[in-house]
């Protein structure tokens, strides 16, 4: 039988279930009994927070993270800085960003202003905030899924990113999931 879940990750937790180092917080730590063989369909960095899918359907799993699917995942980004047009622009065509030591041009991104920023849960700790520096929120929606791409790409654009949740996956909404909260769903399709 095949499972599947959104879980909203909080931040400072892995996206796996066994800890790298002794007093890293996994996924095992959330507090909910997912049965032995379900894992994540992708990840998010430590310090990055939001949706993630985990399945124990292995073709769904293969077909989801394949490149040649292009599956859309959205984000929002919280950035340092009043984000200008020419950025947003920028990022709508790709960026240069360096992925392992070389240099890498993303495909084009959906960017686009935040105004006003979203309603989005408190984080422990708090982003780092200066009172002489704005911020901004981003939605960036890209089909690719390089190692911290969406950091890179807005740091490549002078804006470095302060807090990062992805929203959506293809189709799947994170809707109104607290950070930590799990939620089983049905089998999806991605759009």
């Amino acid at each position: 039988m095949f499972h599947y879940f959104l879980v909203y990750k909080p931040y400072d937790v892995l996206s796996q279930f066994t800890p790298d180092a002794p007093g890293d917080r996994t996924l095992a730590d959330l507090g909910y009994a997912f049965p032995p063989d379900v894992y994540p369909v992708g990840r998010l960095d430590k310090d990055s927070e939001g949706l993630l899918l985990l399945t124990n359907d292995n073709r769904f799993k293969t077909r989801a993270l394949d490149p040649k699917s292009k599956t859309p995942k959205t984000y929002w980004a919280q950035v340092e800085g009043a984000v200008t047009p020419a950025a947003l622009e920028e990022l709508a065509r790709g960026v240069t960003i360096r992925v392992n030591g070389s240099t890498y041009r993303t495909l084009p991104a959906r960017a686009r202003l935040l105004e006003p920023a979203p309603p989005v849960p408190g984080r422990e700790p708090p982003i780092r905030f200066r009172q002489a520096i704005p911020t901004s929120w981003l939605e960036l929606r890209i089909v690719e899924g390089k190692n911290r791409q969406v950091r890179r790409m807005t740091a490549a654009v002078g804006f470095p990113t302060l807090r990062l949740i992805r929203v959506a996956i293809g189709s799947l909404q994170l809707g109104d999931l607290a950070p930590g909260a799990v939620r089983p769903i049905a089998a999806p399709k991605f759009s």
